[in-house]
């Protein structure tokens, strides 16, 4: 009792040091930010109210996001599961409530709100690793700010917080708030709270879970994108291991349940899922994110140093991503997207009826033979179809979208945006002479013979890959890789100083949304908008919180943009590799591509009104048997939509055009420079009022830096496959001088992706 005693009066000893300590801090402080005390005085206020008004229901209220397509019809409903599944504190188990207070907050039953000894043990690992290394807030905290506040990283939202979990402290008692808390978090693919969790990840109640399945859902909340257990399943799992042990050492579990707990297998068992959850349903989520993190002021990448950097860059990529999507599900936004179901219906019939053939399918009932395209208007650079995989009844939770999340070779489908279109803005023409000829340790084309002088023009229209390696190393992979980089290619950093990349030879590849992005730029006179679904984003006040109208910027110049398109209108004539894919009522130019053992293919190609990219493959890559389906899915889509429109020509070149742009080198030199800017704090999206009640929003702009290295080798073919015209145009080959490690498509895993975010 004595021990006791002493202890407890240490532990005010030293609460009311840090308190005077504070107390200093604040007076000294009053003296310089006299303005700032009042702004606190203030804070307190707002907080008291918040507290005042709350009542249990205030815990349970979710606002629903709707979503609109461009007709004005209502798309989907976006919103978090935590009303219907909300559970009283005596149906959560007493060991579930433990993994949290012993991972989140061990003081929580003492500490009145806030953790004053976290404080400074935060401030001074932070310190020592001149970062933000370790947080500081309690249970009560995270509880406020879920509610309450945003997901900001401001002093003004850290001392409301601060406020209100006093007055939280005050009003509730612990077992209140830890049930108020339990159903309010957040545990990734839209489940709030612990029960929704329960049913989304095992398909029971959270009162029926076992030690170990508590525990592993537990894990998932530090970071619901790194312990997804739909693409992290091994993460969780180790951090299961991490909580059970840390329980086990707290004394709130015998070693006898840490033991069989840790050794249990953790089996996800998922029900059936709406129907909506389909490939537009992903994209509107993924793109209205990150339309939220801009709005906060993220700065995306997509070019790096190193390996290292990355994945520095990939962990507050996440962070930002899961505090966006919480605000997107529980936010009541509406969000307005350029759908247009009518060619959704049309893509998703295009790829199902080219498709239909291949009929084997995986232990999961899933197609084996599958396909993703998306169509993007012209005039405004969105998104109006997206396909991200075959239509089938299919088990719910598998919810991939091949056409934002899958990374595949590309094949020479890239060479008219990393090759030839920096060769052109170089002075060349489409008549510009060049020579296909053998290259000692370079490709050999797949006709297997080489045809001396040509132009540009023929040495694109038959795809050759001599003239592209020897284009590609004139000016130089960094060069050709930089334009790609500018235009949101997220993985095409690590071949930049390798010219497999010509021939579309990447480490990780390319995904069928960059494609689009990138031949709608070449249609769009080389003004390259970054492929979205969303128009604008109004909050739940009625003020626009970003609106993606004006997001422009000149990649290539318009006369090169010109030339490039009546090169690719030469690829579609009868002679050319992508004759499969004309469209008779309508003008097209486009671009076949095709991967080592015919492993991947694709057919990118636009009109005047709307630009396609289609991709057909295996999740677990093999050859491909037949004939190029992807030019047949391009062909029947872009009949289909053009019907009733007016033919018309697409822009070409005029001797009269001007340059519109800065010079190739100066723009390639820009965009591959090193970034070195540190990332601000995620903050709420920021809005101005004009005069008229509407709101114009502001926020981040992205940008590229750092170089890097990473290698693939492949085998070349010895002699032309037996395909039809544009069927064989492109083998991906490995780069003689590239580390073994990529390249051509030749990998034995899934491709795959996150659900709630990008692959990778």
């Amino acid at each position: 009792m004595a021990a006791k005693k002493k202890k407890n009066k240490k532990k005010k000893m030293v609460k009311r040091v840090i308190l005077g300590i504070l107390a200093v801090i604040f007076i000294a402080g009053g003296i310089y930010a006299g303005p700032k005390a009042f702004a606190i005085l203030r804070m307190s206020r707002i907080a008291k109210a918040f507290v005042d008004s709350s009542t249990a229901s205030t815990f349970k209220e979710s606002k629903t996001t709707l979503v609109y397509d461009t007709n004005g019809n209502e798309l989907c409903k976006i919103k978090s599961s935590k009303d219907m599944y909300y559970v009283d504190f005596s149906d959560i188990p007493l060991t579930l409530d433990n993994a949290f207070v012993v991972m989140e907050d061990r003081d929580f039953y003492n500490h009145d709100g806030i953790d004053y000894k976290a404080i400074v043990r935060a401030a001074i690992v932070n310190q020592k690793s001149n970062e933000i290394a370790q947080g500081a807030s309690t249970i009560t905290q995270q509880l406020a700010r879920n509610i309450f506040l945003t997901q900001e990283v401001t002093w003004q939202r850290k001392i409301e917080e601060i406020f209100i979990a006093w007055g939280l402290e005050k009003k509730y008692s612990k077992e209140q708030i830890l049930e108020f808390y339990l159903n309010n978090i957040y545990f990734g693919n839209g489940y709030y709270g612990v029960e929704a969790a329960a049913k989304g990840y095992f398909n029971k109640s959270v009162s029926q879970l076992t030690l170990s399945e508590q525990a592993f859902i537990a894990a998932i909340p530090n970071n619901p994108s790194k312990y997804n257990p739909l693409t992290g399943f091994d993460k969780t799992l180790k951090r299961r291991d991490l909580i059970l042990q840390q329980m086990y050492e707290a004394d709130y579990i015998s070693y006898v349940d840490y033991y069989m707990a840790k050794g249990e297998n953790i089996v996800l068992n998922q029900p059936e899922q709406e129907k909506e959850d389909n490939s537009v349903v992903t994209y509107v989520r993924h793109c209205a994110t990150e339309s939220l993190m801009k709005s906060t002021g993220f700065s995306f990448r997509d070019n790096f140093s190193s390996k290292e950097d990355e994945e520095s860059y990939d962990s507050l990529y996440d962070t930002y991503y899961t505090r966006c999507q919480q605000m997107l599900l529980s936010g009541g936004y509406t969000v307005y997207t350029s759908f247009d179901m009518d060619l959704q219906n049309k893509l998703q019939q295009a790829v199902d009826d080219n498709l239909a053939g291949y009929t084997e399918v995986s232990d999961d009932g899933i197609y084996k033979m599958q396909g993703a395209a998306v169509s993007i208007d012209n005039s405004t650079g969105n998104v109006v179809a997206i396909v991200g995989g075959r239509s089938q009844d299919l088990k719910a939770g598998y919810t991939l979208n091949r056409a934002y999340q899958s990374y595949r070779q590309s094949g020479s489908a890239i060479k008219p945006l990393s090759v030839y279109m920096p060769y052109l803005m170089r002075g060349k023409t489409a008549d510009s002479i060049v020579v296909d000829e053998p290259i000692e340790g370079g490709p050999v084309n797949s006709d297997g013979g080489y045809w001396g002088e040509m132009t540009v023009r023929d040495a694109v229209k038959f795809s050759k890959n001599t003239i592209a390696w020897k284009i590609y190393q004139e000016i130089t992979p960094r060069a050709g890789a930089a334009y790609l980089l500018n235009m949101d290619f997220k993985k095409v950093w690590y071949d930049k100083d390798y010219t497999a990349a010509a021939l579309g030879g990447f480490t990780y590849g390319v995904t069928t949304e960059e494609m689009a992005g990138g031949y709608a730029a070449i249609a769009n006179d080389g003004i390259y908008r970054k492929a979205t679904c969303i128009q604008r984003i109004v909050g739940a006040d009625g003020k626009i919180v970003i609106n993606e109208a004006d997001r422009g910027m000149r990649v290539y110049d318009s006369n090169a943009s010109r030339m490039m398109t009546g090169i690719l209108e030469a690829v579609v004539e009868p002679d050319g590799t992508g004759a499969a894919g004309a469209v008779g009522n309508a003008v097209i130019a486009g671009k076949t591509g095709t991967t080592n053992s015919n492993k991947d293919m694709w057919f990118c190609g636009y009109s005047a009104y709307y630009t396609t990219a289609v991709w057909i493959g295996f999740d677990y890559p093999k050859e491909i048997q037949g004939h190029n389906s992807a030019s047949y899915i391009f062909k029947q889509y872009m009949t289909q939509v053009h019907e009733n429109l007016p033919r018309r020509e697409i822009s070409i070149y005029s001797d009269s055009g001007q340059n519109e742009t800065q010079s190739a080198t100066e723009a390639e030199t820009e965009s591959i420079q090193e970034t070195t800017e540190e990332q601000q704090p995620v903050t709420q999206p920021q809005t101005t009022t004009p005069a008229n009640g509407g709101t114009t929003a502001t926020g981040g702009t992205g940008s590229n830096g750092g170089n890097g290295s990473v290698g693939g080798s492949a085998t070349l073919p010895a002699t032309k496959p037996t395909y039809p015209p544009g069927e064989w145009d492109a083998p991906s080959i490995g780069d003689p001088d590239k580390p073994a490690g990529g390249g051509g498509g030749d990998i034995d895993v899934p491709i795959s992706g996150d659900p709630d975010r990008p692959a990778g």
